[in-house]
């Protein structure tokens, strides 16, 4: 399964957003998106999700332009976890996590699979067999994310798409999410692109990073090559000093009081 971008530029509300983007996401690679707000993260992972349309440019899920794709065809090879995870509404965790197994389903609601086998492992796996008769409503944003993941994990996707998976998490939480993801990608070798703001999270976790800057990718390559300091005052008007984790040695930044963003 292969996922590219051709040439693709975006507007939003008429303003350039997006110019001229290529690049080719390779299987089995965790990719990191960073950058400041604004700079169109959230709207390049639209476009690679296919719920959004590019304005000029193409993009390609295994070399069919996304947009010719039957939604429910794609919907088995792509799963999306939305910015701010699930709402407090009155399902039952198992019933959201039956949900992700709508595009296996025939007309009548039947399966080749059995579904409840791969519902069940996706409940276990995140912790929350013991949560599955409970509402949406009755948990905490922690665990509603983890809900959204194991929809994710029962729909059996080839890429999964995650816009600021973290936000709202505290650090356990998110930590823990994380690792859950990364697991699971290594697991079944998935193609993982993220939305990120933390940067020392996306440097933990992701084999790449790409960074947009004024519509464009400012740099692409593993953590190490694109976590600099001239790189992250260039993005974020702010010095940061990078230094390397004393376990892992993956890079990790720390932030410089007195200076500032000026408007």
């Amino acid at each position: 399964m292969s996922l590219k971008l051709r040439q693709v530029s975006q507007k939003v509300q008429g303003k350039p957003v997006l110019q001229n983007l290529s690049y080719s996401f390779e299987y089995g690679m965790f990719y990191g998106i960073i950058g400041p707000n604004g700079v169109g993260k959230s709207t390049l992972l639209h476009l690679l999700a296919g719920t959004n349309t590019t304005d000029e440019g193409e993009v390609k899920l295994d070399g069919q332009a996304i947009g010719q794709w039957d939604r429910k065809a794609m919907a088995r090879h792509v799963a999306v976890l939305q910015q701010g995870g699930l709402p407090g509404v009155g399902f039952t965790v198992r019933e959201v996590t039956a949900m992700g197994r709508f595009p296996y389903q025939n007309w009548l609601g039947g399966e080749d699979e059995d579904g409840d086998v791969i519902i069940d492992e996706a409940l276990r796996s995140l912790g929350l067999w013991k949560l599955q008769h409970r509402k949406l409503h009755q948990l905490s944003g922690g665990e509603r994310q983890r809900v959204a993941l194991a929809k994710l994990m029962a729909q059996k996707p080839d890429i999964l798409l995650l816009d600021e998976p973290t936000t709202y998490l505290d650090i356990g939480f998110q930590v823990g999410l994380l690792d859950i993801v990364r697991d699971w990608q290594r697991e079944r070798s998935l193609m993982v692109i993220a939305v990120l703001h933390d940067l020392n999270l996306a440097a933990m976790y992701c084999d790449m990073l790409i960074a947009l800057h004024d519509g464009k990718f400012a740099a692409s390559g593993a953590p190490a090559e694109v976590l600099q300091p001239e790189l992250i005052e260039r993005l974020y008007e702010t010095k940061a000093i990078i230094v390397e984790h004393p376990m892992t040695g993956v890079p990790q930044v720390l932030l410089q009081q007195g200076v500032q963003r000026h408007e």
